[in-house]
């Protein structure tokens, strides 16, 4: 397997460094081709890393911002003022390919706009759509796609988050034609891919 860097806004969620730093470290331990940029303030996560006793690794950097998007701020808000934040500097990261992906557990909304914003959405998507594996019975996992990030949406919506599903399933769980490209493609977008 390739390598992956994952930015991680450390200042995310409910609790921060002190869930947000243990859990880059567990996954550091069980994925060998993992690198985690911890993106946050820095004396925060330093201190967490002493705690956890973590021994400096290149598969882990700290870089350091000074603000944190608020859960209770509004994603327009956010657009606006985001610019020496932990998510932004860590959707920049992915931006500027400096990362492959970026994970936070704070403002979706924010999460979202931003990403709308500085990731762009690929041609024929208006919108972008949250996704998320629930384990069976079986064991295997099903997956969900849009949970949330959109409160109402109509019939193309719906249809361009089928498309995106079926690349998901395609691209990076090895299921090949999930839906035969010729329906899930509008003439149209089939110009452009």
């Amino acid at each position: 397997m390739h390598n992956i860097t994952v930015a991680l806004d450390a200042m995310g969620g409910d609790f921060g460094p002190s869930v947000t730093v243990p859990a880059a470290v567990q996954a550091l331990s069980h994925f060998p081709e993992l690198k985690v940029v911890l993106v946050g303030d820095a004396p925060s996560i330093n201190t967490q890393l002493k705690q956890l006793g973590y021994q400096r690794s290149p598969r882990l950097e700290v870089m350091h911002s000074d603000r944190v998007i608020s859960n209770s701020e509004k994603p327009s808000f956010a657009l606006r003022n985001s610019h020496d934040t932990s998510m932004r500097i860590a959707l920049d990261l992915v931006e500027s390919e400096r990362a492959d992906a970026c994970v936070s557990g704070g403002n979706t909304g924010a999460l979202m706009a931003l990403s709308r914003y500085r990731l762009k959405l690929l041609p024929g998507i208006d919108r972008p759509a949250l996704v998320s594996a629930l384990p069976t019975k079986s064991g295997a996992k099903t997956w969900m796609l849009d949970l949330g990030a959109n409160a109402s949406v109509d019939a193309d919506s719906l249809f361009q988050f089928a498309v995106m599903g079926s690349a998901l399933a395609e691209q990076h769980l090895g299921r090949s034609h999930v839906l035969p490209f010729s329906i899930l493609v509008p003439k149209k977008l089939r110009v452009m891919i």
